[in-house]
């Protein structure tokens, strides 16, 4: 039998998500979520960052779609510190942190999937804020002629910045779904296909389906972008094995999204996966590299959970999809390693970060802000292929 199908295995992940949740729940700070360490308590040294709300709003309000008691007030809360704390209500647009000035499509996604996520749990105030939002993604980052998302820009969106990126755009398809679901417009779901065919259909497929992350203003591959910094938690240099794997699953979501969807999203969602699982899995020890070089080869060795947590929602995803064996045995194995390594069975929560050898660590990643990956891998297995978890929950 299936895991998938084991009912044992499906209590077994909600009780995990809960145990999440309830983690979670400690990250309420005034103005909107905090940092948690290592103990899970917020860390008072670390800003208020935008990301980390609005995951948090979206995790909440997954959590009150579920009937978990507590949940929908959270979620308020992360609605009400959006706008409160974050928005810019001379220029329009959110900053990624209190007194800042920049506007970065990564943050403005997670506005975008925590109003959307929001909106479908039935909180007050999340349309206004969905609605707000989509304005502001139509006008300052989405690029008709591109077919993609534009970067950042300053304040008074002026200046855009000449970078391009593939971490952005990704989770700009995940929103762009979670709108669809949402508000029902499929137009969503049709900007988000477009990104798909020129990141990976275009670009992944190019380079034997590991996903070119940088480029610049026109969209030129730029392979050589932060290899001074290659530890750099949101673009790293070189080739992501964990968002391959993300975008994997969100390919097959995508495709349950369009009524007439080309057939290379399933192609491309198991060549990605097998690119991944090739270049970025530790056969001997487990766990994924952070990065690789763009053959192949490990850069930064270091196991971060969210990667191992993409790696559980495709092989899900890809298993419902398929109900090939061998997308249940690397099913099994994720979990296998999530249980032995990043579980945290002291203060709760995941180790954010393991070294090459499997210890926890902090080069890249100290203490625990984002529950939006460890839930949300709970949450795949049950739900199936969606175009979003809170269409999938309502």
């Amino acid at each position: 039998m299936s895991w998938l199908d084991s009912d044992h295995h499906r209590r077994w992940l909600e009780t995990e998500c809960r145990a999440l949740l309830e983690l979670g729940r400690g990250a309420r700070v005034d103005g909107g979520f905090g940092w948690l360490g290592n103990d899970g308590v917020p860390d008072a040294r670390r800003p208020l960052e935008l990301w980390i709300t609005t995951r948090m709003t979206h995790v909440f309000a997954l959590g009150h779609l579920l009937g978990e008691p507590g949940c929908g007030p959270l979620a308020d809360h992360g609605l009400g510190a959006i706008r409160a704390t974050f928005e810019d209500r001379e220029h329009g647009g959110w900053f990624s942190r209190p007194g800042e000035t920049g506007k970065a499509a990564y943050d403005h996604a997670f506005v975008l999937l925590a109003a959307a996520s929001a909106t479908v749990a039935g909180r007050a105030g999340a349309r206004e804020l969905l609605d707000a939002a989509t304005a502001v993604v139509d006008a300052r980052f989405w690029d008709e002629q591109a077919g993609a998302c534009a970067e950042s820009w300053d304040r008074a969106w002026r200046t855009p910045e000449p970078y391009r990126g593939a971490n952005s755009n990704m989770h700009m398809v995940e929103a762009f779904l979670a709108v669809r679901d949402a508000t029902a417009d499929d137009a969503w779901a049709r900007r988000a296909l477009r990104i798909a065919e020129r990141l990976i259909d275009g670009g992944a497929r190019r380079h034997e389906w590991r996903v070119v992350e940088h480029f610049g203003a026109s969209w030129h591959p730029v392979f050589d972008y932060n290899a001074d910094r290659p530890r750099d938690p949101f673009r790293p240099y070189g080739v992501t094995p964990g968002h391959g794997l993300e975008w994997s699953r969100l390919l097959l979501g995508l495709r349950a999204a369009l009524p007439d969807p080309p057939g290379w999203l399933e192609e491309a969602a198991r060549a990605l996966f097998d690119r991944a699982v090739a270049d970025g899995w530790d056969r001997s020890a487990g766990g994924f590299a952070y990065t690789t070089d763009s053959g192949g080869r490990p850069v930064v060795r270091e196991r971060f959970h969210w990667v191992l947590t993409e790696g559980i929602g495709a092989a899900a995803t890809l298993l419902a999809a398929t109900g090939e064996a061998a997308y249940e045995e690397c099913y099994r194995t994720f979990w296998d390693f999530a249980d032995v390594h990043l579980r945290d069975r002291r203060h709760g929560g995941w180790h954010h970060e393991l070294d090459a050898e499997n210890q926890p660590s902090a080069t890249t990643w100290v203490g625990k802000p984002d529950l939006y990956h460890a839930v949300q891998a709970t949450l795949i297995p049950r739900l199936g292929i969606a175009p979003s978890l809170a269409g999938a929950l309502r």
